[in-house]
């Protein structure tokens, strides 16, 4: 057993709070499941064992990390390497909006019920999460609500910190609302950050993972849906690549009629790693689900893909896609895409498609004949890659705030 690991079974069984019931169901599961290697399928490209490199504290002080996102006016929680920022948060909240503290344990039967229930067990830091995260936010909307302003759960992590933070998100029948993951700080430090959203029949939830960690930093975690009748789910990741970065995107078609979309954009400079996982489960008749994702990789990166799509063998009339586009920009760097579909029931359409391409050396010099410096030119076609996914964002001043975000990433990867 790993020694990282040993340690922190260690830990978990020495937490006794209301959720223990469930952390006592997760730790038999953690402990009965062997670490992670280049054997392990679903982790081959995935070198976990960064983790036992690497020093990490439990506790950090407290500091004024908000970042200013313009034109959002949006309801802050923000959380410093896993602890609660009460000062740096907001503190009303519109009727029909409930959002307690994981660690206080309010709305206790719904929210220990709901607790691992959507996230699947088969997630190894998953397991992890579920026994060690005191900390995170529960958030309840009440039927017939539209909450107007953006919900953004804002996490930054400094230097040598751990956390395991978890979000779990109950919305009610026929509501609405947005919410916004933002992960950053690129210093060293070990992240799991899980969130579990329960979308009842009717509900809408238009959702964003800003996972824009670089450099050393480690962070595996993932976003986790279950789609009530006629739910309706808008699900977008930007992620930037850093020693370790991991996503779990499950989506469970949990009910009749429902519809998802899933647009994925991740950007790899230098060494940086980037693994996304992504399942569509189609459970009822009638669903519709789409996923786009976009992926531009430099250097010596290394970009992972591993989308499933499962249709079971009631689920009748499932209209799915999935589409996997891969820009290459270095000759030594690294995608690995593996797109599958499990196909039980004969009245469905699905697709899927995967390409690996390099930037086109001909727009590259029609660019540049029309007085265009090769390092703008590289901007403009690497922007134009990914752009009609920006575009497509619901939310304008995310995309606003993200466009030139991404150009000066862009700007600074380099065509080797």
């Amino acid at each position: 057993m790993s020694s990282w690991l040993a340690d922190t079974i260690t830990q978990a069984q020495t937490i006794d709070d209301w959720l223990s019931p469930k952390r006592a169901q997760s730790l038999a599961l953690l402990e009965a499941t062997n670490w992670p290697n280049r054997k392990t399928e679903a982790w081959r490209y995935t070198p976990v064992n960064k983790i036992e490199r690497a020093t990490f504290k439990q506790t950090s002080t407290l500091q004024d990390i908000a970042t200013h996102i313009p034109n959002l006016d949006a309801i802050d929680l923000v959380f410093v390497d896993g602890i609660f920022d009460a000062a740096a948060s907001s503190k009303t909240f519109p009727a029909g909006l409930t959002i307690n503290q994981l660690a206080d344990g309010k709305d206790h039967d719904w929210a220990l019920e709901s607790f691992k229930n959507t996230k699947p067990d088969r997630h190894f830091f998953g397991l992890i999460n579920d026994t060690l995260a005191t900390q995170g936010c529960i958030i309840d909307v009440a039927n017939d609500t539209a909450i107007e302003q953006p919900i953004r759960i804002l996490q930054s992590f400094q230097q040598g910190s751990q956390s395991h933070t978890r979000i779990l998100m109950r919305l009610g029948k026929r509501s609405s609302a947005c919410v916004i993951e933002q992960l950053q700080g690129d210093s060293l430090s070990l992240n799991t950050s899980f969130a579990e959203y329960q979308i009842a029949d009717q509900a809408k939830l238009e959702h964003y993972r800003l996972a824009l960690q670089c450099s050393e930093a480690i962070s595996i975690g993932g976003s986790h849906f279950s789609l009530g009748e006629k739910a309706d789910l808008d699900s977008n990741l930007v992620g930037f690549g850093s020693q370790l970065s991991r996503v779990d995107i499950d989506i469970i078609h949990a009910g009749e009629s429902a519809h998802s979309q899933l647009n994925v954009i991740y950007l790899l400079d230098g060494k940086e790693l980037f693994d996304l996982h992504s399942a569509i489960e189609h459970t009822k008749p009638h669903g519709t689900s789409e996923q786009n994702v976009r992926c531009i990789v430099a250097d010596h990166a290394n970009a992972i893909f591993n989308g499933r799509i499962h249709i079971h063998r009631n689920a009748q009339k499932i209209l799915a896609e999935m589409n996997n586009r891969n820009l290459l920009m270095s000759d030594d760097a690294q995608i690995n895409t593996k797109p599958e579909l499990e196909i039980y029931a004969d009245d469905v359409r699905c697709a899927h498609g995967a390409t690996i391409a390099e930037i086109d050396e001909k727009a590259m010099y029609y660019l540049q004949s029309r007085g265009i410096s090769r390092s703008e030119a590289q901007v403009m076609l690497s922007f134009g890659f990914i752009n009609e996914l920006v575009d497509m964002m619901n939310n304008q001043a995310i995309a606003q705030w993200l466009r030139p975000i991404l150009r000066q990433r862009f700007a600074d990867m380099e065509i080797r």
